[in-house]
């Protein structure tokens, strides 16, 4: 979809209103040149502006993909393609949203082709109708203006992540366990962002080498310095997701060995219950058989008494002197120490 086109000379816009695509393609000979916007354009419209405008197969081919990290490159003799990455913070899905920007800079037009909600361009070219002094500078000056307004939009993104970030990182130094998915995800956003602001330095580097406006290279050298100041706080804030995700893990093993000292005091005590009666259970069920002697001798209060009860203390009280010797005892220096038996 073409979202506006038009013809500019001697720093000014021709007309108000967006020219057709062939009348722009014809103008461009009339010593201005022609900016042209579209976003997410299909095969139709751009196979239309390749034979309007002469482009090589490759480029429009290179536009109609989307790249993970910018890039400039050269197709024919006066022809660059630029593709820069966008983007910007989504607060209510809280994640970055990247979009791309394929630019083609020639010396009579310049061609943006956007995808993605993220590469809003009205406000560059807004700003830069406002300074004619810049557009008489040529194509070039509008590259210059995409770039600005792509990386401007960098230190809202740092500083939404830096907000996301700071939250996790105080959950989990306050102790509590944050959920590990999280910091996976803005890790995951954070090391994607420094990727497209990383390489986005190369292909600044490179406007600013073969640039012919040396008017602009001041203007270059401010988007230069964002740049720089944006690819140190995305790589900060990258190593610092990865010490926050290593305290997490640190608590979320601590947690897990408190349920696990848990666990084990509950099986100590069933083990302790089950070690007392078991002696208990086998003299009950030795004395409830219903053998002669048994029936025959115990008979009286006392025969109860020594027999019977005093058949159940005799394994308590072995069982508790057992338990005593195998418990560990404290040396003179206070350390743990264990009787050996036998």
């Amino acid at each position: 979809m073409i979202v506006d086109c038009a013809y500019y000379q001697d720093g000014l816009r021709q007309g108000k209103d967006s020219v057709s695509l062939e009348e722009a393609a014809a103008r461009r000979g009339e010593g201005g040149f022609v900016w042209l916007g579209l976003f997410d354009p299909d095969a139709d419209e751009l196979a239309r502006i390749r034979e309007a405008f002469g482009l090589h197969e490759l480029a429009i081919e290179d536009a109609q993909i989307v790249h993970r990290r910018p890039k400039i490159e050269s197709y024919d003799e006066d022809v660059r393609l630029v593709v820069l990455r966008t983007a910007r913070y989504n607060s209510q899905a809280e994640e970055v949203e990247f979009g791309e920007i394929s630019i083609f800079v020639a010396p009579t037009f310049v061609i943006a082709v956007r995808q993605g909600e993220a590469s809003e361009l009205r406000k560059a070219r807004r700003r830069l109708e406002q300074r004619p002094e810049l557009l008489t500078l040529g194509t070039e000056s509008v590259l210059w203006a995409i770039l600005d307004e792509v990386v401007s939009g960098y230190p809202l993104v740092v500083k939404e992540l830096e907000t996301d970030i700071l939250e996790v990182e105080a959950t989990v130094f306050s102790g509590a366990v944050a959920p590990t998915e999280r910091i996976y995800s803005l890790r995951r956003q954070a090391t994607g962002f420094y990727r497209i602001v990383h390489a986005l330095l190369a292909v600044v580097t490179t406007v600013k080498r073969t640039i012919t406006a040396s008017d602009l290279l001041p203007y270059l050298r401010d988007v230069e310095d964002d740049l720089l100041l944006a690819n140190d706080d995305v790589a900060a804030q990258r190593d610092l997701l990865s010490t926050v995700l290593e305290a997490n893990l640190a608590v979320i093993s601590v947690e897990q060995t408190k349920v696990s000292v848990r666990q084990n005091a509950t099986i100590e005590q069933l083990t302790i219950l089950a070690t007392i009666f078991l002696p208990l259970t086998f003299v009950t069920g030795f004395f409830g058989q219903n053998f002669e002697w048994l029936v025959g001798h115990i008979n009286t209060l006392a025969a109860f008494i020594i027999f019977g009860l005093g058949g159940l203390a005799l394994p308590i009280v072995l069982l508790f002197w057992w338990l005593k010797r195998r418990s560990p005892q404290k040396d003179p220096e206070g350390m743990p120490a264990f009787t050996r038996v036998g």
